[in-house]
Order: structure tokens, then C-alpha cells, then sequence
């Protein structure tokens, strides 16, 4: 795939990326969000397509990208389709130390070495060029303030940003509550992407442990009316 494009992991995590503090906002949902942005990723380059409420290997050759091939081999050696909101919420935590690793090697960020308390060891991360990270909140900003449907990367980013409870992060306060609204209704502009974000929820919400019922025990994607009811959950939980 080349470095020449930034992956959705790479984004969202840059997203996350406190500049003053160096911390990555919303740490334990951010594993679960960089799962699902692999997933989109992986549908982007044509190597991974939706079956429902599952995600199937379509091309296994590898993209190039170590990070996405580990989860594209993985996925491989499935055998066969797999739920989102299994694959999602796997035993495969800690994406987002491997990120940071993995954005440090590519000279994105670099790593600030320090301590708490005077004691402890700390690590914390800091952009390497703040024009990326300007960049991409840019696309989102524009995405959200002129209502023109964005481009499948930006609206995935849009709804894994939701999915992880970025919002109010990035539009914090009283006053972003109407950016983090329309920041949840981008979620609609890209179905893998809402696929993918709709199962991080599913997970932080235990969901993803519950038996499945009637449609979507035969993979069957949700009616309207579920749809609604997953939107109104997201949107109590963006405000």
C-alpha cells in the first residue's frame, strides 16, 4: 500500500493524540476502535467485504502494511466469515500501544521518555509534524460544518471517532454539542464504516457476549427500526 496515504488506524489514533499532554484520549475504547478501523482499511483496499453482520476474506494477498496484513492473516485463518462485533472485541488488545510503536517507526510521532511522581516511568507521544494531525481534523471540521457528504475515509474516520466517544474530546463543552451530533450522523455516509462503528459500541455495551436474535442470528443486516434504536443509544451517549 505505500506510505503515500495515511491509514484510518494511523488517523484515528493521530485524532486521539492529546498535543499538550501527549496522552491518548479515551485509552480503553481506543483498542476496540483501532480493531474496527483495520476492518475498514481492509475493506478499503479490497481485501475483506461485509457478509451481513460478519466480515469475509475476499483477497488474501497482503497490502504491504505489516499491522493490517498481521490482522488480514489472522482474519484468513478463520476459515470462514466472522461476526464484527467478535472480531472486534477478540483478545487482540493492545493495538494501541503497536500503533504508537508502529507510528513512531514511520516518523510520525516520537516518543517523550518521563515520570510520575518522580518515580514512575512514563511515556508520552508527540506529532512530528502538526500539519498532519491539523489535516485530518480539518476533514472532519469541513465534513461537519458544510454537510456535504464526505469521502468514505473521512466518514469512516467520522464514525470510528463517534464509536470510541472522541467526540466530545474533539468538540468538548456545551457548545460542541451540535458539532458532536452531526459528527454521529456521519456515521451514516459509509456502511463499512458504520458497520465497524455500530460493533464498537455493540462490544462497550456487552452486546457482543449476548445470543443473537432472529435476523441477525442468519446474518441478516438490521431493520430501519434497530437502526433508529442503535442511533438513539449513540446519540445519548454523545451528548
Amino acid at each position: 500500500m505505500g506510505r503515500s496515504r495515511r491509514t484510518i488506524p494511523e488517523e484515528l489514533l493521530l485524532l486521539a493524540l492529546d498535543p499538550t499532554t501527549g496522552t491518548t484520549a479515551q485509552p480503553q475504547s481506543l483498542d476496540l476502535g483501532l480493531a474496527g478501523a483495520q476492518l475498514v482499511e481492509l475493506a478499503l483496499a479490497g481485501r475483506i467485504a461485509p457478509d451481513g453482520d460478519r466480515i469475509a476474506v475476499v483477497m488474501p494477498r497482503p497490502t504491504g502494511d505489516p499491522t493490517l496484513d498481521s490482522a488480514l492473516e489472522l482474519l484468513r485463518r478463520r476459515g470462514s466469515p466472522v461476526r464484527a462485533v467478535h472480531w472486534i472485541g477478540g483478545p487482540r488488545l493492545g493495538l494501541r500501544q503497536i500503533y504508537l510503536a508502529h507510528l513512531e517507526r514511520c516518523g510520525m510521532v516520537h516518543a517523550v521518555a518521563g515520570q510520575m511522581c518522580g518515580v514512575l516511568p512514563t511515556t508520552r507521544y508527540q506529532a512530528t509534524d502538526t500539519a498532519i494531525s491539523r489535516d485530518i481534523r480539518n476533514r472532519l471540521d469541513s465534513a461537519i460544518r458544510t454537510g456535504v457528504p464526505p469521502d468514505p475515509r473521512t466518514a469512516a474516520l467520522a464514525a470510528l471517532a463517534h464509536a470510541v466517544g472522541l467526540g466530545k474530546h474533539l468538540y468538548p463543552g456545551n457548545e460542541g454539542r451540535s458539532s458532536r451530533s452531526r459528527l454521529r450522523d456521519l456515521i451514516r455516509h459509509d456502511p463499512m464504516g458504520g458497520l465497524v462503528a455500530h460493533a464498537v459500541m455493540d462490544v462497550q455495551n456487552g452486546v457482543a457476549v449476548q445470543p443473537r436474535r432472529t435476523q441477525q442470528a442468519a446474518g441478516v443486516p438490521l431493520q430501519p427500526q434497530a437502526q433508529a434504536r442503535r442511533g438513539s443509544m449513540a446519540h445519548t451517549a454523545a451528548s
